[in-house]
C-alpha cells in the first residue's frame, strides 16, 4: 500500500489575514475558514469552521503587539491539536519578543524562550519564521524550526538597482554578521555603526567604523522600530560623504514617530517585507512581499523536500 502525505490547509490569526491570503494564493489553495467569538470583557475564542482531522495545518500569525496576536495563535494551536490535526505548523513571519533573548541585566525575563515554550506546550509540531532577531532563538525550541532569510527576496531587488560603488552597512555591532553575509553575496565593502544607548530606543552617540565617501550605502537590519537608529546612521553617512543611503529592514514595526523620522532623514529608500502590516504611508517605503517565499517553503515542508535551495546566504 502506498503512503500519501495528508493534505494541508492554511489558516490565519485575525491580524495576519492580509498576509495569509497572499500566501494561500501563492500556495494554490483557498484560505481556511476560522471564526473568532468575542466576549464583552475582551476574551476571544477561535473556531475552525471545517474539518482538519489528520491533515497538516499551517497557522499564519505574526506576533507583533498587542499580545492578543500571540494569544490568538496559542488558542488556534490548541484548537487544532484538539481537532486531531496531524501536523501543526505556526508560520510566524515576525517572531515577537525576540529582543528578549537573554538576561542583559538582573531580574528580567527571557521572553523569547518563554514564547517558544508556550508554542510547544500549546501543541506546535514545527515552527516556521523569518529573520529572527538572534539566530540562537532556534535553540529555545525542542521542535524543528525553519528559519528563513529575507535575503532571498531582498537580494534580487538590490541587484535590480544596479548601484555602483556599493557598500553594505550594519547599524550596530550586533548586526555585523548579517551585513557581512550580504556583502559576501554582493561582493561589496562593509561598514559598521557603533552606537551607545541611554535607554531602549534612545541613542546617546553613534560612530562609524569604515569609509563611505563616494559610496552608495545600504543599511541592513532585521527590524525597524522607532527608526531612530537608521535615521541617525543615514544622516551620519551623508555627512561623511556617502552618495546615497538606503535601508533594508525585514520587519517594519514602525512605532512612535518612526514615519516622521524616516521622512525627515537622509534615507533615500526603506525596503521592508509585509511580515507586519504598515500603520501609515510614506513615499520612501517600498514593500517586498514575503508571501511567495513562505508559500514555496510550506509546499516543500508538506512534500518532505529539502528547503536548503531557498537560502541564498
Amino acid at each position: 500500500m502506498s503512503y500519501n502525505e495528508p493534505e494541508a490547509k492554511i489558516f490565519a490569526c485575525s491580524q495576519s489575514t492580509y498576509l495569509a491570503e497572499k500566501i494561500a494564493e501563492q500556495y494554490g489553495i483557498p484560505l481556511g475558514k476560522v471564526t473568532f467569538s468575542k466576549y464583552s470583557d475582551g476574551e476571544f475564542q477561535p473556531s475552525y469552521e471545517e474539518s482538519i482531522r489528520g491533515i497538516r495545518v499551517f497557522i499564519v500569525c505574526s506576533t507583533f503587539p498587542s499580545s492578543d496576536n500571540l494569544m490568538e495563535l496559542l488558542l488556534m494551536i490548541d484548537a487544532a491539536k484538539r481537532a486531531s490535526a496531524r501536523h501543526i505548523t505556526p508560520v510566524i513571519p515576525y517572531f515577537g519578543w525576540a529582543r528578549q533573548d537573554r538576561k542583559d541585566k538582573p531580574r528580567v525575563p527571557i521572553g523569547a524562550k518563554l514564547v517558544a515554550k508556550l508554542l510547544e506546550a500549546a501543541g506546535a509540531t514545527r515552527i516556521m519564521t523569518m529573520d529572527l532577531h538572534a539566530d540562537q532563538i532556534q535553540g529555545f525550541f525542542e521542535k524543528p524550526v525553519d528559519h528563513l532569510f529575507a535575503s532571498t527576496i531582498f537580494l534580487p531587488y538590490v541587484n535590480s538597482l544596479k548601484l555602483d560603488n556599493l557598500t553594505i552597512a550594519s547599524p550596530d555591532m550586533g548586526g555585523s554578521k548579517r551585513a557581512y553575509a550580504y556583502s559576501k553575496f554582493l561582493e561589496s565593502d562593509v561598514v559598521i555603526c557603533y552606537k551607545q544607548r541611554k535607554a531602549a530606543n534612545v541613542i546617546e552617540s553613534m560612530e562609524l567604523i569604515g569609509e563611505v565617501k563616494g559610496r552608495n550605502v545600504i543599511l541592513v537590519d532585521d527590524m525597524i522600530d522607532t527608526g531612530g537608529t537608521l535615521a541617525k546612521a543615514a544622516d551620519l553617512m551623508i555627512e561623511r560623504g556617502a552618495l546615497s543611503v538606503r535601508a533594508i529592514c525585514t520587519h517594519a514595526i514602525l512605532s512612535g514617530g518612526a514615519y516622521e523620522k524616516i521622512e525627515s532623514s537622509k534615507l533615500e529608500e526603506l525596503i521592508v517585507t509585509d511580515s507586519i502590516p504598515l500603520k501609515g504611508e510614506s513615499k520612501k517605503i517600498k514593500v517586498v512581499s514575503c508571501a511567495p517565499l513562505f508559500a514555496d517553503v510550506m509546499k516543500m515542508v508538506q512534500n518532505n523536500s529539502s528547503i536548503s535551495g531557498k537560502f541564498l546566504m
